[in-house]
């Protein structure tokens, strides 16, 4: 919980100085332009990337394969389309690598790698042994 809070802590502090930089840079009212057209933009493009994925998942259903990665490349779209709404550069930026195919599945590779490799330290954590249930004459007496 706590490291949550540091990670939002942070990207609050890189999100206030880029807005200081680059409003510095370009000015204030064309700034507030840019963040209000990549909210859109960025909207526009997730619904249509959640469609097509939707119109992928179905795809899989109809033909009885796994649709794993369809629901999960919709979870990401979601997850990129509230970062592109909040207004912030770094958000738009992590929330465009998230609507974009290719980066999506490379950063899905990358996560899916990490928590693939935890699963196998952990699955090799046991004790192997065999066991005999004996029924003894003790046993029956009450």
């Amino acid at each position: 919980m706590g490291s949550i809070f540091i990670y939002i802590i942070c990207l609050i502090v890189i999100e206030i100085y880029l807005f200081i930089e680059i409003g510095s840079e370009i000015g204030a009212i064309t700034t507030i332009l840019l963040i209000f057209s990549t909210a859109v933009i960025g909207v526009y493009y997730a619904k249509y990337e959640g469609l097509k994925t939707l119109r992928s998942g179905f795809a899989q259903l109809s033909k009885n394969e796994p649709m794993g990665f369809e629901i999960l490349s919709g979870a990401g779209i979601a997850f990129a389309a509230v970062l592109l709404i909040i207004p912030g550069f770094l958000t738009d930026l992590i929330g465009f690598l998230l609507i974009f195919p290719i980066s999506r599945k490379f950063i899905f590779k990358k996560i899916s790698r990490k928590f693939n490799d935890k699963t196998v330290k952990q699955k090799n954590n046991f004790i192997d042994g065999e066991y005999e249930d004996i029924e003894g004459d003790d046993d029956k007496k009450v």
